[in-house]
């Protein structure tokens, strides 16, 4: 049985992964902005805790009413957070701040936090829930990508710090599941926007609205494979979710490996001469 600690459990991804660690019947410590997730549970097996990443000096007593309730926690979870469309001309410095409170300094203040438990410990998890658009990103979602982005290097780094102490880092990648994440509960839209950026931003944010609803990733499928993520012994550094993810990153990857070698002669004549 393993203890999980899991931010955003109120829907989408989160609500799934929480459902499903309690259904096999592990233990979840869940957070949340507000109200009660509609989650099932047996007693003594799920604490709800109130909180905004966002508020720094929410992290630490939050925390320890976890680790108070639970006495360990195997697993820690970085899922809350929103999305930021649209194109950084148009974004206002408060925009961009409050995304990044929530999207990475939440995450971050987080981890800062769980770090010396789980060393005492010796032994946890930490997952944290990035996007594709953090590895292959599109267009108009320039800075959600920049904080996933961060997530992602962050999670990388981290993996090694803290590999010597027996302590596991994942980044997660999903591609386009099919929650609310498309709606207004999870993403906000820069206003306005104008015909400068219809061939780009505008097709990018399009495209995104038709697909609301009719996603292909199955959440619940997610959960499982998050589950199984947390049960491995040697778990990746970094992890896929979704075919469009596969797809996206697979691309990715080739263009680079083409732009790389287009300008190898560039990059390694910088060098002092010998």
């Amino acid at each position: 049985m393993k203890t999980w600690f899991i931010t955003g459990v109120s829907r989408g991804l989160g609500r799934s992964l929480a459902q499903a660690a309690l259904t096999r019947g592990d233990r979840v410590v869940g957070t949340v902005r507000q109200g009660m997730p509609d989650l099932r549970a047996a007693p003594g097996q799920l604490l709800i805790l109130p909180l905004d990443v966002a508020q720094a000096d929410a992290i630490e007593p939050t925390l320890q009413a976890a680790f108070d309730w639970a006495g360990r926690i195997d697993v820690l979870v970085n899922n809350a957070g929103y999305g930021l469309l649209g194109a950084v001309e148009h974004a206002s410095d408060a925009e961009v701040e409050r995304l990044f409170a929530v999207d990475v300094f939440g995450p971050f203040r987080l981890i800062r936090a769980a770090l010396p438990r789980l060393r005492v410990q010796n032994g946890g998890h930490i997952i944290n829930v990035t996007s594709i658009a953090g590895r292959a990103p599109g267009q108009g979602s320039a800075l959600y990508a920049a904080a996933k982005y961060a997530m992602e290097g962050l999670s990388a780094a981290l993996a090694r710090e803290v590999a010597p102490m027996g302590l596991k880092v994942t980044a997660v990648a999903p591609g386009a599941f099919r929650t609310d994440f498309l709606t207004d509960h999870s993403i906000r839209i820069i206003r306005p926007a104008d015909d400068a950026y219809a061939a780009s931003v505008g097709t990018g944010l399009s495209r995104l609205q038709a697909m609301a609803g009719r996603q292909i990733g199955d959440p619940d499928r997610a959960a499982q494979a998050m589950l199984a993520l947390a049960d491995a012994d040697t778990p990746p550094v970094h992890l896929l979710l979704g075919t469009d993810a596969w797809q996206r990153a697979q691309a990715k990857l080739a263009e680079m490996q083409a732009e790389m070698q287009e300008w190898e002669r560039v990059t390694l004549g910088t060098n002092f001469p010998d």
